[in-house]
């Protein structure tokens, strides 16, 4: 039976990551229901999880000896108190450099089919190593990051006892890193519990703006399934001349400003939002929507004025506030939840 989910969710999956890559808009996939992240749902999980690999790669996540000048690690723009990410406009550098883009949250990655605002890549061990080689970023090259490692002698024991070698390698680094942030999962918010018939969860607001985000509103043709998101790429309006995104990595044009549609979980915890971080509020992320301007190029299809009264937009923020669920790292090394 094991093998068979397997076989299914590899088939999903690469049919979803065909169509992302060929098309990379919502238009070509059918709206999934709304739902419950399921561990099983997670082939990386099929053999069980690997706490002492989830432990190093959290010690890796949270070490600023990492950086080029030993100043930031990767919590400086994903950290547990700001939703995993760093509650500025766009992030900075390890030499204060100020970066183009906006640092999303990274809860429940371990279901994601590409990753950054672009789309760039496909996989959470490949996302993990762009930040620790960007001259921007974290400012390291392959044997810089791989030597201040393998220098420091928990480190040497901690290797030693996950990958059973004397010789620690960039590829480990990434995969305990990945490792990690596929544990941070939520998903027993009051929506969830509200899912599973625990009515009283979720107060009449946020049930009223719950039916708004599967009706008037239409958030779920971009934001659905299990994580609210269809994994795909939009232009909403938002952005500058320059930032051409998702356009630029399949090179074309017709996706020029289009930007990679972020999951819902724990949205509340990790303003501002967009690509570009130019939205203070979720308030002001549904006016946005409520209005339909094309800033920037042409809005994608999907994207009209909604229409809604007052009332209702703050109804869609009580239900975005209701996917909260925030992962404790202070009480254990993971928090999974069966």
């Amino acid at each position: 039976m094991s093998f068979i989910l397997t076989r299914l969710r590899q088939f999903s999956y690469l049919s979803m990551v065909l169509m992302v890559i060929c098309f990379g808009s919502a238009s070509v996939f059918a709206e999934e229901p709304l739902g419950t992240p399921e561990l099983f749902d997670i082939e990386a999980f099929d053999d069980g999880i690997n706490l002492e690999l989830v432990n190093l790669g959290k010690t890796l996540f949270f070490d600023n000896q990492l950086s080029k000048n030993r100043s930031i690690s990767c919590a400086s723009c994903h950290s547990p108190s700001l939703g995993f990410g760093d509650g500025k406009k766009t992030s900075t550098g390890f030499a204060n450099q100020q970066l183009p883009r906006h640092s999303p949250s990274i809860y429940n990655m371990a279901w994601n089919v590409t990753f950054m605002w672009d789309g760039r890549v496909s996989s959470l061990k490949e996302q993990a190593s762009l930040p620790f080689l960007s001259e921007n970023e974290m400012g390291m090259s392959a044997e810089l990051l791989v030597s201040r490692v393998s220098e420091n002698r928990d480190y040497q024991d901690q290797f030693r006892r996950v990958f059973a070698t004397e010789e620690i390698t960039e590829e480990q680094i990434y995969e305990a890193i990945a490792a990690f942030e596929m544990t941070l999962i939520s998903n027993n918010s009051a929506f969830d519990k509200y899912l599973k018939g625990e009515k009283n969860a979720m107060s009449p607001a946020a049930i009223r703006g719950l039916e708004l985000f599967k009706g008037k509103a239409k958030c779920i043709q971009c934001h659905d399934g299990t994580n609210l998101t269809d994994n795909s790429f939009h232009n909403i309006g938002v952005g500058n001349d320059t930032d051409l995104g998702r356009g630029v990595v399949v090179d074309d044009e017709s996706l020029n400003f289009s930007f990679k549609t972020p999951g819902l979980r724990n949205v509340a915890l990790s303003p501002p939002y967009m690509h570009d971080g130019s939205i203070a509020s979720l308030k002001e992320v549904i006016e946005l929507y409520n209005e339909a301007v094309a800033n920037n190029g042409v809005l994608d299809e999907l994207i009209k004025p909604l229409n809604l009264a007052d009332g209702e937009i703050n109804d869609l923020v009580e239900f975005l506030n209701s996917l909260t669920d925030p992962v404790n790292l202070e009480t254990s090394i993971v928090t999974i939840r069966e």
